[in-house]
């Protein structure tokens, strides 16, 4: 069985379809995700992934996408990991959050972490097709009534997430297993490298971040986690 389902409608309006990742764990909302994509582009390639693994085996099997539409809350991810993962293995490709959190500090770390959009899942179908035009025509989409947070006396999340951006895909990718407590050895493994290389990765890692061992690598990033103040 295939983790992944890819849904192709009929009418066509472009000499070359749009294709679209829909990353979303809940049936509904990647039905209405579909809905409005097909709104906005008729004849929309459209490949379904429930979860950030999922996602992974569609970027494999087929990186060229016009855009993923990600939802950030999935089982097996914190806070802004899979956007992170996501960009790394396709950083060329635009990656739109679709999310129920709306708090500004959320949106301007997704977006801070490289996403080309934020959209809450409170926003009516209309205008989440237009969102999705507006985001495919080189624009960046953000809900209407958002502010960036201001920045409070002795904040840092939102220099964490800058730092976090300045890092390379492959070094997303060595923060990453960082984060699931892989030593050295293991993640030169997963990425088919020298355990010299991934040492290397690790030395630009914390000093991207500021900080002096892979420990404290781990509790900043993990400031990042959108849903920590979520009851």
């Amino acid at each position: 069985m295939t983790p992944v389902s890819t849904v192709s409608q009929p009418m066509e309006v472009r000499a070359v379809p749009a294709k679209f990742l829909v990353v979303d764990d809940h049936p509904l909302f990647r039905d209405a995700l579909q809905v409005a994509i097909c709104s906005a582009f008729p004849g929309a390639q459209i490949t379904e992934a429930s979860s950030i693994a999922h996602a992974r085996d569609a970027l494999s099997a087929n990186g060229n996408y016009d855009l993923v539409l990600l939802d950030l809350t999935m089982p097996g991810t914190r806070g802004v990991e899979g956007l992170l993962e996501l960009r790394a293995l396709t950083p060329k490709t635009p990656i739109v959050v679709v999310s129920a959190a709306e708090e500004p500090r959320v949106i301007h770390e997704v977006m801070t972490c490289g996403a080309s959009g934020y959209i809450a899942k409170s926003t009516r179908k209309p205008e989440l097709a237009e969102a999705i035009r507006d985001v495919m025509s080189g624009l960046v989409y953000l809900p209407k009534d958002y502010e960036p947070p201001q920045q409070e006396p002795g904040a840092s999340d939102q220099d964490i997430a800058a730092r976090v951006a300045s890092l390379t895909p492959q070094q997303l990718r060595v923060l990453i297993m960082l984060r699931q407590g892989l030593p050295n050895k293991q993640i030169a493994y997963k990425l088919n490298v020298g355990e010299t290389t991934i040492k290397a990765h690790v030395s630009e890692i914390l000093r991207k971040l500021r900080v002096t061992s892979r420990t404290q690598a781990v509790i900043e990033v993990s400031r990042l986690d959108i849903d920590r103040d979520s009851p």
